[in-house]
């Protein structure tokens, strides 16, 4: 893992939020925005894992606002995370690679109550590289305006994944 690759995106994220007409910071709250809040990177929370492809299942997954989309889980995927193994979800979602919406046991405390996010790659060889560090809280967690994917029930954790975006507000 390259840390330094990790904390130059973590630059540019922030820039982006503090710039972008894009962003998901509200324009007045944008001249006070000193950066996303993060954990300190750790090679603890990073696993290359077989990728279990799974038949595409259609799942209904509920938002922040209420609605409901469909995305199909196609993969699981199995870590060790602090001497408990725990089983994952991968959702395709129409976009390339696959989307891994997750809970954990600092959702609502020190991370974004509603869950966060990861975006993975397939390696390529049958395996996966799920990268925690780079785990990031949906727009919703910064702005009303957004309708976020809540994570499934099957990914919702019991222990505490400490890397990536921590609260954006605190």
């Amino acid at each position: 893992m390259d840390f330094q690759q990790l904390l130059d995106h973590r630059a540019g994220k922030d820039d982006f939020f503090r710039q972008s007409p894009q962003s998901p910071i509200p324009q007045g709250e944008r001249p006070a925005f000193n950066g996303l809040n993060y954990y300190e990177p750790t090679a603890d929370l990073v696993f290359t894992v077989p990728l279990d492809v799974v038949e595409p299942e259609p799942v209904q997954v509920g938002t922040t606002t209420g609605e409901e989309r469909t995305y199909h889980r196609v993969a699981t995927a199995t870590v060790n995370v602090e001497g408990t193994d725990v089983t994952l979800g991968l959702y395709s979602t129409g976009h390339p690679g696959l989307f891994l919406p997750f809970r954990d046991a600092t959702s609502g405390k020190e991370t974004y109550g509603a869950g966060r996010y990861l975006d993975v790659e397939p390696n390529g060889d049958g395996t996966i590289t799920l990268d925690f560090n780079e785990a990031y809280a949906p727009f919703c967690a910064y702005s009303d305006a957004y309708s976020c994917a809540l994570p499934p029930y099957d990914n919702w954790l019991e222990v505490p994944i400490r890397a990536g975006e921590r609260n954006a507000r605190d």
